[in-house]
């Protein structure tokens, strides 16, 4: 017979008690600083599979170390032209958005 441990909590249930309901103010700062940092990860894992470092991809996309750091590092917010020239110069890639409602 198979337990179940009566005190687990699902992850959108956790949320919904750190952060409120989908909608409310906290809720919608948490979503803005997830997307921020999932962002810089995902800038993070495209450089480093293109075995670039922080400094050789501000190089090619005319911007500085410091600067992808931050943004890697969730410590900044990137301006739209910019992440796209950092895909488009820096990755050779292109840049596609999703709005879910």
């Amino acid at each position: 017979m198979k337990k179940t441990n009566k005190n687990l909590t699902s992850f959108a249930d956790h949320l919904d008690s750190q952060y409120g309901k989908p909608g409310t103010e906290t809720r919608e700062e948490f979503e803005e600083g997830f997307e921020a940092f999932r962002l810089g990860v995902m800038l993070q894992e495209l450089r480093r599979e293109q075995g670039l470092t922080q400094g050789q991809l501000a190089e090619k996309c005319g911007t500085t170390k410091t600067y992808i750091s931050r943004i890697e590092n969730n410590a900044s917010d990137i301006r739209l032209s910019t992440l796209m020239r950092i895909i488009r110069e820096g990755f050779g890639k292109h840049l596609k958005f999703k709005v879910e409602i």
